[in-house]
């Protein structure tokens, strides 16, 4: 009972850290305007204010807009490409999947540079065919087309294995008792699917509303902001308004918490199950005739989604300038050797994120654990909060957490904080990325019967004994998996890293951001070339080695 308690304490303790106190101080300071000031005077002065001005309705209608247009495009294009690879036999469709998750590999913002290569006056485009896409890139449009290309693959995936899962076994059945293909479709397979797809298109939509990269790089010029960008502008431009900038971010997490309201109205009541119990996958249907049209498609999608920006991210990594264009003599590896020069400024930038990608994993995942094992395994009250808080996150874009975390840990009355060094930006990766080790973890420990760990507790072990030698080892699979998309995902991110990276830190996001910035793109997009390796190499290892392992465990 005593280790109970410490393990529920340790694992209250973690999420307070990592996710009330950043949510509670934005909560203040929208309530307080001076608390920055260390004071409580004039409570709600500033929201008012802000909530009056003009620019906030514009702001919260523009996320709107941009998040229905990219789940609306996404789903478009990822729910029929999924369909089709979960019911159908469809020519290499292994390969298919590897190239489909291609541009989940590479960060939003690195995607939008490349796409401006390719599509800018004088770009790649326009030097092999004479044409070029500009002004329809440097758009809202632009935005939603860049956004759509990353985000499918959430969608492409979902619905596929979904389809799969359910199989066409149950729609065959309503075949043999007269159905139509349509409607079986329509009435059975699609049903089945539905809560899959709900989830990955709530997914979408959360990541478009708290994507910066993309519309800060896209669509600013053409005076098109969304409450992100103006969340940052209000942190960096002069003066400060850090009241409006909580405003702002309160306003981003309510409309991500709706989102989830909505995806749970929408799944509930429609919840299916086979009379097996368990999924069935029916046989792939043969195409037929549309054997090559669909290959076609597919391969229409992978050119346009993965080849077309690593193209232009690769080129302009290999050119020694970009007036050279695509030239053979223009070929050249200077700036791999500038990034890979002993002290550079690029590759201390390389060692920071990899180190802060592999603390992340190790943190999120011990806390994780330790959450879902209190969640699951013990009858601790306050069980249902505990797994809110560890979820919580899921609605708190990057750039909240950075605003919150600048106010907590900015305070005058801390003896010590992590403010302004890398242990904040290490704060900020936890607390985005927690829930999933917390869901891997918890999904994992709900297929474990309580009765290995009766056994264990019957011998003498304590629960810190049972959960180490006994939990653990089982858990190591579904564990693995989170903390490698944690580090994948925490090695990339932006937005967080450019309201927190203390001065002389440096990650590769913000050398990328920044070597664009200042007219340096060569050696930004060679880094982009060398990260996206590197994530993508160290992931399909990691992943082979668990695979190998679970393989002998079985």
């Amino acid at each position: 009972m005593r280790a109970n308690t410490l393990l529920v304490g340790a694992a209250v303790s973690a999420l307070g850290v990592l996710v009330a106190m950043p949510l509670g101080f934005v909560l203040l300071q929208a309530i307080f305007p001076t608390l920055a000031q260390g004071s409580l005077a004039q409570p709600f002065s500033h929201l008012a204010r802000t909530l009056s001005d003009p620019v906030l309705v514009e702001l919260t209608l523009n996320t709107l807009k941009l998040g229905a247009c990219v789940v609306l495009a996404a789903a478009a294009v990822g729910i029929p490409l999924g369909t089709l690879r979960g019911l159908f036999e469809v020519p290499g469709a292994r390969l298919w999947d590897v190239l489909m998750l291609v541009p989940f590999m590479i960060p939003p913002y690195i995607s939008a540079l490349g796409w401006i290569m390719l599509l800018q006056p004088r770009g790649y485009l326009q030097q092999l065919l004479g044409v070029h896409a500009g002004p329809a890139l440097f758009s809202f449009g632009g935005v939603v087309f860049v956004m759509t290309l990353n985000v499918v693959p959430v969608v492409y995936f979902a619905v596929s294995r979904t389809m799969a899962a359910s199989g066409s076994r149950l729609a065959q059945v309503g075949r043999v008792c007269g159905g139509g293909a349509w409607r079986c479709f329509w009435r059975i397979t699609l049903p089945l699917a539905l809560p899959g797809i709900a989830a990955s298109l709530l997914l979408v939509f959360a990541m478009a509303i708290e994507e910066y990269g993309t519309p800060a790089a896209l669509a600013a010029n053409a005076g098109f902001f969304v409450l992100v960008t103006g969340i940052e502008r209000r942190f960096s431009e002069w003066p400060i308004d850090l009241p409006g900038a909580s405003v702002l971010s309160l306003i981003l997490v309510v409309l991500a918490m709706l989102a989830f309201a909505w995806q749970r109205r929408l799944v509930k009541g429609r919840g299916y199950e086979t009379t097996t119990g368990k999924p069935m996958r029916g046989e792939a249907v043969p195409l037929g005739a549309w054997r090559w049209p669909v290959a076609g498609l597919f391969a229409a999608t992978v050119a346009v989604a993965t080849f077309a920006p690593l193209f232009a991210i690769a080129a302009t990594a290999f050119s020694r300038t970009l007036s050279g264009g695509l030239a053979v003599d223009n070929l050249s590896l200077v700036h791999f050797k500038a990034i890979a020069a002993g002290g550079s400024e690029a590759s201390r930038a390389l060692v920071t994120s990899l180190a802060l990608g592999v603390g992340a994993a190790a943190a999120t995942g011990l806390i994780g654990v330790l959450v879902a094992y209190c969640v699951v395994k013990t009858r601790t009250r306050g069980r249902v909060v505990l797994d809110a808080l560890a979820v919580l996150p899921n609605t708190m874009p990057g750039v909240v957490v950075g605003v919150g975390l600048i106010l907590a840990w900015n305070q005058a009355f801390w003896p010590a904080t992590p403010y302004n060094t890398w242990g904040i930006l290490l704060l900020a990766y936890c607390c985005l990325l927690l829930p999933y080790p917390v869901r891997y973890s918890h999904a994992a420990l709900m297929q474990i019967g309580d009765s290995l760990e009766a056994a264990a507790r019957v011998h003498g072990a304590g629960a810190v004994t049972a959960l180490a030698r006994i939990l653990l080892p089982l858990l190591a699979p579904s564990l693995g998996a989170a903390m490698l998309l944690v580090f994948a995902v925490a090695s990339r991110e932006l937005v967080a890293s450019l309201l927190l990276a203390p001065t002389g830190v440096q990650t590769v996001s913000l050398f990328i951001w920044r070597q664009f910035e200042q007219g340096s793109v060569g050696q930004g997009m060679a880094m982009s070339l060398v990260t996206v390796a590197l994530t993508t190499t160290l992931m399909v290892v990691a992943t082979l080695w668990l695979d190998r392992r679970q393989g002998r465990d079985v």
